[in-house]
């Protein structure tokens, strides 16, 4: 019997100190979201705890049109985007909506964004799983129920074909420019009702 007992213990043991037995870290998840100039939309996810990746870029269309001047242009099928990597054990994917809707952009408004026009400036969620299409669904039905916009939400919702980093210049405009006319009047607001609205989400 104590044998027994004692090869039990060395068993346990053995298993509590295998790699494979400990909890498994929760990957990292990818996604792509599009709502006007890439610029304040880096800036405002780039804040967020959690998040450990923010590129601008395009998505919508090919290679061979990601391009700013192109793109510009409104007829390659592109939208600006950010492309953001997060820690889903850190911020969820409905975190990342809710500043997503509430605070990077106005998703009522179709092919434009302030300022800016154009189908590049569309409000679309680029999923790259099922959860995130079901819960990017699942928000916007939330949002409209509840009237939260004196409007109805235009955000599409695609899976993810394919996402093109914009040019390095393009790359933490905001961080880069904070005096620029266009990021004061339009960028920085953001980042202020981003401090407020969600102070739990963003990185000290």
């Amino acid at each position: 019997m104590m044998k027994r007992l004692v090869l039990a213990a060395l068993l346990c043991a053995a298993v509590l100190a295998t790699p494979a037995a400990w909890a498994s870290p929760v990957p990292a998840q990818r996604v792509v979201l599009a709502g006007g100039c890439f610029w304040g939309m880096q800036a405002v996810f780039e804040r967020l705890r959690g998040v450990t990746s923010v590129v601008a870029g395009y998505s919508g269309g090919g290679a061979a049109t990601a391009h700013y001047e192109i793109v510009s242009t409104g007829l390659t099928g592109h939208a600006e985007s950010v492309e953001i990597t997060y820690d889903p054990a850190a911020i969820s994917f409905a975190q990342i909506l809710d500043v997503y809707f509430l605070i990077a952009h106005d998703p009522t408004e179709l092919n434009r964004q302030g300022p800016d026009y154009g189908s590049q400036y569309r409000s679309e969620i680029f999923f790259t799983t099922e959860q995130q299409r079901h819960t990017a669904v699942a928000t916007i039905a939330s949002l409209e129920r509840r009237h939260v916009f004196g409007s109805r939400i235009v955000t599409q919702v695609a899976p993810l074909r394919a996402f093109y980093p914009a040019e390095a210049y393009h790359q933490d405009f905001v961080a880069h420019h904070p005096d620029d006319a266009y990021v004061v009047i339009n960028d920085l607001p953001k980042l202020h009702t981003l401090a407020v609205r969600f102070p739990s989400l963003v990185k000290h």
